[in-house]
């Protein structure tokens, strides 16, 4: 395995099984992973160049961290739709799922169209996947529209209803984040948020008044009124 050892190695090195029970508080999966807290992880990858074919074979570890190192170390320009395919089925913790999206998938092109496509899975962290996409791109991308993301309201809406928590955690974070990009979609995603206090589910009326609450708030609206419309 190589350069891979090499950095499950320093893995290890790190690993602090009492941070096991503080995790599974906080609804990660304990089983496959040592205890390495992100930093650390970040800390391992630091100065190694984007590795493709390193990020694979820790991929294939199985272990949490291995999983979380190899979307720091793959090369987005080099994902498939068959590999994104391959790795959201491997997404067993919330973590997991929130960290390969955020360091890789929302950086490849492909993330729009699997948004759609995942929105609509069953499995719960396939499903998460979709709404934790939103939630990155709205927060980074320098290159969407308003339009890009008003067009996957319908997708928010219909996520709302599920009341499975780490699905709903996920269209929480992803309404707030497009609602907290400009004024305008602070409009939007609070007129949104508003229609779903007003349905008949337990977990759209969650979502919806969660995400009032911030996107209404005076640190929320100052922050954007400072922003350039």
């Amino acid at each position: 395995m190589g350069f891979a050892e090499d950095i499950l190695s320093q893995l290890r090195e790190k690993a602090n099984s009492a941070n096991l029970e503080g995790m599974k508080r906080y609804g990660m999966t304990a089983e496959n992973r040592l205890g390495v807290s992100v930093a650390d992880m970040r800390l391992t990858v630091k100065g190694n160049r984007k590795n493709h074919a390193l990020a694979l074979e820790l991929w294939k570890t199985g272990l949490a961290e291995g999983k979380i190192v190899a979307s720091m170390l793959d090369e987005p320009e080099k994902l498939t739709g068959s590999q994104m395919e391959e790795w959201v089925m491997g997404f067993d913790s919330w973590d997991v799922c929130d960290q390969v999206c955020m360091n890789l998938f929302e950086k490849s092109p492909l993330a729009w169209t699997k948004i759609v496509e995942w929105s609509e899975r069953k499995e719960t962290f396939v499903k998460r996947a979709a709404f934790a996409l939103i939630a990155c791109l709205a927060w980074h991308s320098i290159t969407a529209r308003d339009q890009d993301f008003l067009g996957l309201f319908p997708l928010i809406e219909k996520g709302a209803t599920d009341d499975r928590n780490f699905v709903k955690k996920a269209v929480n974070w992803a309404l707030r984040n497009i609602g907290k990009r400009n004024l305008s979609l602070n409009r939007a995603a609070t007129d949104l948020a508003k229609e779903l206090i007003q349905m008949d589910s337990k977990s759209a009326k969650w979502v919806g008044s969660d995400a009032v609450r911030e996107l209404e708030s005076e640190a929320v609206q100052k922050r954007l009124s400072k922003k350039p419309v």
